[in-house]
C-alpha cells in the first residue's frame, strides 16, 4: 500500500475516533459543564501524549528539533478550536454549530493552501468537497433545532478557521519529528491554553468512576490516539484532503446516534451522508497535485480557475 494510501487509512481511522465524542459525552451527567469536558479531554490527550512521547529515546530526543513558534501556533489554533466548537454548539445548536464548524474548516483549508502556495486545487477535487460540505449541513441540519445565534455560528466559523490552521501548520512541520512528538508538544500547548476554563464552572459532575472511565475514553482514544493518527496521515498528504477525509467523522457520529442512542433515520440525514461519502470517493481518488500554478496563469487564463474557487 502506497504511503497516501496509508496516510489516508490513518486519517479516516482518526476520524472515526473522533466521531465517538458525541456518544460519550452522552455518558456524562446531565449537568456537565461542556466547556470543561473540552479542556479535560486535551489535558488528558496532552498527558497520554507526552508518556509516550517520554517512553522512547527517539521521540524524545525529537523534541529539540520542534520549530517551536510553529508548536505554539498549532496548539493554540487547535485550543481555540475546542472552545470555540464547545461555545457554538450552546449558542447555536448541536446541528448548526456542527455542520458550520466542520463544512467551514474544509473551505478553510482550501483558501490556505490556494494562498500559500499559489496554486488552485482540481476541478473534481473542489467538486468533491463541495459535495462534501454539503452533506455535512444536511446531515447536521436532520432532526436537529437550533436557535439561528449569529453569534454561535460566528463561533462556528472561528473554529473551523482554527482546526484548519492546525491542519496547515502541524502539516507543514510533520517531517521534523515523530507524529508522537509532534502531537504531544502541540497538545501540551493546547492543554495549557484551556486550562483556566476549569476554574470558571462547577465541577461538582465529575465524582464517580463512569464519570471518569468515559473522560479517560474522551481523552485517550478521541483525542490522544487520533490526533497521533492523523498527525501521521497528515505528513503524507495535503491538509485540505486530510480535512476533507476526517469528515468521516460525522457519518460516524451518525451511525452511534442510531445504533446506541435510538435516533431516527430520516430522508435528509441518508442524503447527508450520500454527498458526505460521495465527496470522500471523490477526493481520496484523485491526487493532491493542483491542475496549474496561479502565478503562470495570464489574467484571461485565470478567470474560469478563479470563478471555480469563488463558487
Amino acid at each position: 500500500m502506497s504511503p497516501r494510501w496509508l496516510g489516508m487509512a490513518a486519517v479516516l481511522a482518526a476520524a472515526v475516533l473522533w466521531g465517538t465524542t458525541g456518544t460519550l459525552q452522552s455518558q456524562l451527567p446531565a449537568d456537565r459543564a461542556p466547556m470543561a469536558v473540552g479542556a479535560l479531554r486535551l489535558l488528558l490527550g496532552a498527558a497520554l501524549l507526552l508518556l509516550l512521547a517520554l517512553a522512547r529515546r527517539a521521540s524524545r530526543n525529537a523534541f529539540w528539533r520542534l520549530p517551536w513558534w510553529r508548536i505554539l501556533a498549532a496548539g493554540l489554533a487547535i485550543g481555540t478550536y475546542n472552545l470555540c466548537f464547545f461555545l457554538a454548539v450552546t449558542k447555536a445548536g448541536v446541528g448548526i454549530g456542527t455542520a458550520v464548524a466542520i463544512g467551514s474548516a474544509l473551505v478553510w483549508a482550501t483558501v490556505y493552501e490556494s494562498l500559500a502556495d499559489r496554486r488552485w486545487p482540481p476541478r473534481v477535487r473542489l467538486a468533491g468537497q463541495a459535495l462534501s460540505v454539503l452533506g455535512v449541513g444536511l446531515l447536521g441540519l436532520a432532526g436537529h433545532g437550533a436557535d439561528d445565534s449569529l453569534i454561535g455560528i460566528g463561533l462556528a466559523l472561528v473554529s473551523g478557521a482554527s482546526y484548519a490552521a492546525y491542519s496547515f501548520v502541524t502539516r507543514s512541520i510533520g517531517h521534523r519529528a515523530p507524529p508522537i512528538t509532534t502531537a504531544a508538544a502541540t497538545f501540551s500547548v493546547a492543554a495549557l491554553m484551556t486550562l483556566p476554563v476549569l476554574l470558571l464552572g462547577p465541577l461538582d459532575w465529575l465524582s464517580g468512576a463512569s464519570t471518569w472511565m468515559t473522560l479517560a475514553a474522551l481523552g485517550i482514544g478521541a483525542t490522544g490516539l487520533a490526533y497521533v493518527l492523523y498527525t501521521w496521515g497528515l505528513a503524507r498528504m495535503a491538509a485540505s484532503t486530510a480535512v476533507t477525509l476526517a469528515l468521516a467523522e460525522p457519518v460516524t457520529a451518525w451511525l452511534l446516534a442510531i445504533l446506541v442512542v435510538d435516533e431516527a433515520v430520516d430522508a435528509c440525514s441518508l442524503t447527508g451522508v450520500a454527498l458526505i461519502l460521495a465527496g470522500l470517493a471523490s477526493v481520496a481518488i484523485i491526487p493532491d497535485s493542483p491542475r496549474r500554478s496561479v502565478s503562470s496563469q495570464t489574467p484571461a487564463a485565470r478567470e474560469p480557475a478563479a470563478a471555480v474557487s469563488n463558487s
